[in-house]
């Protein structure tokens, strides 16, 4: 590399460590925005002793290579070295209408190890850090061998979301032969041989279906044939790659990295405008790309037609920043103030579907659905095979291991979802376990019981943390409605219409609260009465209805215990303010969504709660059975709701009877000589109608007699002469 390449790369990393490094920026006092950090005073050079005579020159000795400074140190294997381009001759263009004009290149004399007459000053945060007003006279830098030393990005913590970095090494990409499909039409994208010409291109798809894996395996491609200009994989696990604020600096230091010409004046204006960290996005977006690349010839630098990958986007640090990324990468690709085509990844969260589909950004992208789909089963059982392979080769295993059996277990179970398989993988290849085979056999068992406990050994475990970030990114007001949703349809598997009417909710507002969790479900349907949840793999319902997985995010344990309550308290509300079952009285401030009406809800309630009773993992306590046993059961709905099943067992043995019991029917008349179902006691006791399509069904009448002279249990009613005529006398 030439030398002054090589110091323009030195200067470049000092400047932005200066400016964008941790040491440069500290939190105020009440933890606001950063403030730039403020320096002692310098102290005046001191006098300086008589030198002393020189000694010969020892022969110099050839430098040796040195690293690209943009590379951190790592053990990890080394990728290719980038090709650096020599600078381009200055063009000449317009000076930046914001900035002032660029300084000459006299900077990169100031780390030139040729001695100069001139003293020099030279402040070094870095390499003497926390020293106060530390001087350096005619300073010399000495190369350091590849193995001694390595200089850190400048931003080091943006740029472990590089593609490349050791970080996010063995880094998720699509095994061969798979995936090819999405790979070919993304690269031929890039390199302009697709019909599609728009210059942002964004793929989306749920949680855990190998997006960041297809945009790994992109940006590869694309290096191999130099059209790839910078990456960026956000992660939210990672509080050094979800950062907004370093997007579009790590994005200029990774074009720096193979646009020397570039690179020297990013640098220039970094230095003069050191608050550049601070500001906007759109401002940094101007000042770090826009303006130096208008001063950049873009054909001859190689930058033309060159692909930035945005992998994640929906993990960046806060919707509003999600959001204003997208549209200053719109508005620059209407404009063509950048030459650069755009391809961005995401879940379908809400604001991003929003944004991308708004009239700034539309025209200017295209998009790509990545779904879970069972088609790919084949590509599965082909990754699947082809590790286990590896791993039995690594461990001196029979050729039998594994069995077919085993693999078809794993890929049924998979259902289309590639982290659920590499979950597995991962799970079977840990070393710190008694070997592939024992880490097998607890895979299959857990595959078989899909819905059992979660001990210890759980392979799931990556995907439950990927799980757990999924819901507390919901907004805690929402989180509470997401999870009664997800309660209501593990439950009851109550359908959309139902559990919005139970909840109160409107059709936007069922919509809204779905779509935060839109990585792992999707609603199905676009009228309302039809509408179905389709659940992308079942270990995410496993995971929340399991407290050892899911924590206090769990829907099951003290949430449904609480929520029972909270349903069995607004059954004793409505039924006070009723006088009797023909005529609901909801209590005052209950806002029904439109078409929903005080029946229907009430309905839908005591559907909901009868199935919580059932819930044999969560008995009653003896405050909330004898409030049940007080419950008004002659005011619930006439014609009310389809039910099944026995609270009994969940029940204390000694107010069991006073809740649900089978005894001979209590209506006079009744000509039943079979056991009936008995709801409540004494005045507030109910009997129940068989429901004959459903085993062990039965549904709730008002206990008085029907014209046919049939009995609230079904049976016959003999009537009673009462003064010379026929009398139906009420229960």
């Amino acid at each position: 590399m030439p030398l002054r390449v090589r110091n323009f790369f030195v200067k470049l990393t000092h400047v932005f460590e200066d400016f964008f490094g941790p040491t440069r920026w500290a939190a105020d006092p009440d933890d606001t925005a950063p403030q730039p950090r403020t320096f002692a005073p310098q102290r005046p050079p001191a006098p300086q002793r008589p030198p002393a005579p020189q000694q010969p020159p020892a022969p110099q000795q050839p430098p040796a290579p040195q690293r690209h400074p943009a590379l951190p140190t790592s053990t990890a294997p080394t990728p290719a070295p980038l090709h650096v381009e020599p600078p381009d001759p200055a063009p000449t263009s317009l000076p930046s209408p914001c900035l002032a004009p660029d300084p000459p290149d006299s900077y990169l004399t100031v780390l030139s190890p040729t001695p100069s007459s001139q003293r020099q000053h030279f402040h070094a945060p870095e390499m003497f850090r926390n020293a106060r007003g530390f001087i350096m006279n005619n300073p010399q830098f000495n190369e350091l061998p590849s193995g001694s030393g390595e200089l850190h990005s400048p931003l080091d913590t943006q740029c472990r979301a590089r593609f490349t970095t050791p970080v996010r090494y063995p880094p998720p990409k699509c095994h061969l032969g798979t995936r090819n499909d999405y790979i070919g039409l993304i690269t031929n994208w890039a390199l302009g041989k697709s019909d599609r010409k728009e210059p942002i291109l964004w793929m989306h798809g749920p949680f855990g279906v190998g997006k960041s894996a297809v945009a790994q395996s992109c940006a590869e491609a694309l290096e191999r044939m130099n059209k790839l200009a910078a990456t960026l994989f956000f992660s939210r696990s990672n509080s050094d790659r979800d950062d907004p604020q370093r997007v579009f600096t790590s994005i200029a230091y990774q074009i720096a990295t193979i646009c020397p010409s570039f690179g020297e004046i990013v640098s220039r204006r970094m230095t003069e405008h050191p608050a550049l960290a601070t500001k906007s996005l759109s401002v940094q977006f101007e000042v770090l790309l826009v303006q130096p690349l208008g001063q950049v010839d873009i054909v001859r630098s190689g930058l033309k037609g060159r692909v930035v990958i945005i992998d994640g986007l929906d993990e960046c640090r806060g919707t509003q920043g999600q959001c204003e990324i997208i549209k200053i990468i719109a508005a620059s690709a209407h404009k063509r103030t950048t030459p650069f085509r755009w391809f961005i990844t995401s879940r379908p969260e809400d604001t991003i579907i929003r944004t991308m589909k708004s009239p700034a950004v539309y025209p200017a992208r295209s998009r790509i659905k990545l779904p879970v789909s069972r088609k790919i089963d084949h590509e599965i059982l082909v990754y699947l095979a082809d590790e286990l392979k590896m791993i039995r080769e690594d461990h001196g295993l029979p050729e039998s291991w594994p069995l077919e059996e085993a693999l078809a277990l794993l890929v049924e179970r998979g259902a289309g979802l590639w982290i659920y398989l590499s979950t597995m993988v991962r799970f079977i290849k840990d070393e710190n376990s008694f070997g592939p085979e024992d880490q097998l056999l607890i895979v299959l068992e857990f595959a078989r019981k899909v819905s059992g406990k979660v001990g210890p050994d759980n392979p799931l475990v990556e995907m439950d943390f990927f799980y757990t970030l999924i819901m507390q990114r919901v907004p805690p007001k929402v989180r509470t409605t997401v999870r009664k949703i997800l309660l209501a349809y593990t439950t009851f598997n109550l359908s959309p219409s139902s559990i919005a009417t139970a909840l109160c909710l409107s059709v936007e507002q069922l919509r809204r609260a779905c779509a935060s969790i839109q990585s792992v479900m999707e609603l199905q349907g676009s009228d309302f009465k039809s509408m179905s949840m389709n659940f992308y793999h079942t270990s995410f319902l496993d995971f929340m209805k399991d407290p050892q997985r899911s924590g206090e995010l769990c829907i099951h344990g003290d949430f449904l215990i609480e929520y029972r309550r909270e349903l069995l308290e607004r059954l004793h509300t409505i039924c006070s303010c009723s006088e009797d079952s023909k005529h609901i009285v909801l209590p005052p401030g209950t806002i029904l969504p439109d078409g929903v009406s005080g029946t229907q809800h009430y309905n839908h309630i005591f559907i909901w709660f009868w199935a919580l009773c059932r819930e044999h993992e969560h008995p009653f306590d003896s405050q909330t059975t004898r409030s049940l046993a007080g419950l008004p059961f002659r005011k619930i709905l006439s014609g009310g709701p389809i039910l099944h099943g026995s609270p009994r067992d969940n029940l204390p043995a000694e107010l069991r009877d006073k809740i649900f019991r089978k005894g001979k029917c209590p209506i006079p008349g009744c000509t039943n000589t079979e056991d009936v179902r008995i709801l409540g006691h004494g005045e507030n006791e109910i009997v129940a109608e068989p429901f004959v399509p459903l085993r062990d069904g039965f549904r709730l009448r008002n206990n008085q007699y029907s014209r046919d002279a049939k009995c609230a249990c079904g049976a016959q009613i003999r009537m009673i002469m009462i003064r010379g005529r026929n009398q139906n006398r009420g229960y």
